[in-house]
């Protein structure tokens, strides 16, 4: 069960990871007297967002063993009631950890994608999304 959620966490942290690397905002360049500067601009609006957000890989590991301790707790509740504690607990651990570990790397990536848009008008470019 532990690596079960072990290998769902880590692929929670690559697929938000990948979304941050590979998102880029639509710029629009018509009449920007900035449109010289917009690749080094995004470069430097990419990392600052990154350090804006947290990172999510940190996130996303937080929020999977914060999920996870809630989750085992509550599992095991339901568990004992059902007879069987332990079964609740792991269950509980590997959904509440899944469940905290995918919000927290979403959130993440929102905050990640705000930040560098914000940091990219501020820069004097016309962000479309």
């Amino acid at each position: 069960m532990k690596t079960i959620m072990a290998l769902a966490s880590v692929g929670m942290v690559l697929a938000v990871g990948c979304a941050q690397q590979s998102y880029r905002p639509t710029v629009d360049t018509y009449n920007s007297p900035n449109a010289q500067n917009l690749t080094r601009d995004e470069a430097e609006c990419r990392e600052l967002a990154r350090q804006a957000s947290g990172g999510t890989a940190g996130e996303t590991a937080k929020g999977t063993v914060g999920g996870g301790l809630l989750g085992a707790a509550a599992g095991a509740a339901i568990g004992a009631a059902a007879g069987s504690p332990g079964t609740g607990a792991a269950i509980g651990a590997a959904a509440g950890g899944m469940g905290g570990g995918a919000y927290k790397g979403l959130s993440s990536d929102q905050k990640f994608k705000q930040a560098f848009r914000n940091c990219m008008r501020n820069r004097g470019h016309k962000v479309i999304d």
